[in-house]
């Protein structure tokens, strides 16, 4: 929907959206950048299930804030389209990578859910393997509404069509019946699961504590912790309730068409790749305890002892 009002953009306007929009995306691919910087300087977290999907979950959303902004600036800057199968690779990338957050989310949940309610085995079941097999697996599960969006584009158009120019957005290439209805399926469906797992397992913690079985401060952590994926999972419905939004809000304010898409662009797209990640590492105390020394331009030396991590600090 965004991208459609680029004929109606003066070039100051055009060129106030672009810049936002670059700014915006450098800014918080830099922050997001910081932890996946501070995740690799430590074989505490890349050996530590938990914060494998965490990363995983700041590095797709960065590449799909990353995808989601050159869009954005070649709809602007190539006004006969992009090449239709070029185009159609972008899609791919965004839609997996947008399909993948929620999924990531209850892989998430369930982790925590494991090593609150079955601490015993939680060491034999997440290990650090498991952890990579199941980041393939969400997005080989994503990948295939996809791919599966460019097979019926080739079953009801000729192939002629990807040599040609389009607006590179998911309506103008994929605006069939056919496509819609297997957008709407998909959604439903995925978050339908990941919204089941969040809910379930929240529960199971609640129970598992009030029975007395397992650590209150630990379940009352982990119970935090899927609530916090509960409010994730609802930034990345933003982008699925944008076409309603765009309506309601067009059709009281019709006057202000280009501000109400680009607005819901960046409520929808852009802000909440910064607010997911940063929100929930920031939360983390062995993360924020790195991002100050990162900040402080202190350097940590790591010592791992079997019952406490020992920080030694000095200066750069």
């Amino acid at each position: 929907m965004m991208n459609n009002s680029r004929a109606m953009d003066n070039f100051n306007d055009a060129f106030i959206k672009n810049f936002t929009t670059i700014a915006l995306g450098v800014i918080i691919n830099y922050i997001n950048g910081t932890f996946v910087y501070i995740f690799f300087k430590s074989h505490i977290f890349y050996s530590d299930p938990r914060y494998i999907l965490y990363i995983h979950l700041v590095i797709n959303d960065m590449i799909m804030l990353s995808f989601a902004v050159m869009l954005q600036v070649i709809t602007y800057a190539l006004p006969y389209g992009l090449n239709m199968f070029v185009c159609c690779m972008m899609l791919v990338i965004t839609s997996t990578t947008n399909r993948n957050s929620p999924l990531n989310l209850a892989g998430m949940a369930i982790e925590r859910y494991i090593a609150v309610c079955k601490p015993l085995h939680h060491i034999q079941i997440c290990t650090v393997r498991r952890t990579y097999i199941l980041i393939c697996l969400i997005w080989s599960v994503a990948v295939i509404p996809a791919l599966s969006n460019i097979i019926i584009v080739l079953a009801t158009k000729p192939f002629t069509i990807f040599s040609t120019g389009v607006l590179c957005y998911n309506n103008a290439v994929y605006g069939s019946p056919y496509h819609e209805a297997t957008s709407t399926a998909v959604h439903i469906v995925n978050l339908s699961f990941v919204f089941l797992t969040l809910f379930v397992t929240y529960f199971k913690v609640l129970f598992a504590a009030k029975a007395a079985i397992t650590d209150p401060t630990s379940a009352r952590k982990a119970r935090n912790t899927i609530l916090l994926h509960g409010v994730q999972l609802l930034f990345c419905m933003l982008g699925y309730i944008t076409p309603l939004t765009n309506m309601i809000l067009l059709s009281l304010f019709p006057n202000k068409r280009t501000t109400i898409l680009f607005s819901n662009f960046l409520f929808t797209n852009v802000l909440p790749r910064l607010l997911s990640p940063v929100i929930y590492g920031l939360r983390d105390q062995k993360f924020a305890k790195y991002m100050r020394v990162y900040y402080s331009c202190k350097q940590y030396d790591i010592q791992i002892k079997p019952t406490e991590v020992q920080v030694n600090s000095k200066k750069w």
